[in-house]
């Protein structure tokens, strides 16, 4: 079984903004694999689908952005899923806007939804997909930038990583991490 896990903040105001780039990367897989993330459990919405035989789950914790892995953490136990078969998706800093990369493992690089994962799950050791934001103006206070919109010439590169981020995922399901790293992370 495998895990796909959207980081972002739930409600509509949190909708378009920067720091959703998780929940929408698993919203338009979902959509493409004409699945709906509608059941709630363990603090998170949830989709299933069968991909080659196996079962994965699509979820996207409902417990804000913080305190995303608590759901990540229950549902991994509840269902006995390898951290090495979830697969986290969240908006990276550090990443120029548009840029994708796939890690097998890795530190949180300050995200505090990674930082709550990795202590639910106890181990830093599980993949993640990471879509560049870029970093605020100078003067510009960071959470504003991540809880802000993303600016029309920044949705031009957003759109096409997007669509690169649903292949990576169909990679990782069908090669695994290092196939799916070694064919996407730019």
């Amino acid at each position: 079984m495998k895990l796909i896990v959207g980081l972002g903040n739930p409600g509509k105001q949190y909708e378009d903004t920067r720091h959703n780039v998780g929940f929408k990367i698993v919203d338009l897989f979902a959509r493409r694999a004409n699945i709906n993330i509608d059941k709630f459990k363990e603090q998170a919405l949830v989709g299933e689908m069968n991909f080659a035989g196996e079962k994965i789950m699509l979820i996207k914790p409902q417990t804000y952005m913080n305190l995303s892995g608590q759901a990540v953490g229950n549902i991994a136990r509840w269902h006995k899923i390898d951290p090495q078969n979830i697969l986290v998706i969240y908006d990276d800093l550090d990443l120029p806007v548009g840029q994708l990369r796939l890690r097998v493992k890795g530190g949180a690089g300050g995200h505090n939804g990674v930082i709550s994962t990795i202590a639910h799950l106890g181990t830093a050791e599980f993949p993640r997909m990471r879509i560049g934001i870029g970093r605020p103006p100078a003067g510009m206070d960071v959470a504003d930038y991540v809880l802000g919109c993303f600016l029309p010439t920044e949705r031009d590169l957003i759109v096409p990583v997007a669509e690169r981020a649903i292949d990576a995922l169909t990679a990782w399901l069908e090669k695994g991490i290092t196939a799916a790293m070694n064919n996407f992370s730019k």
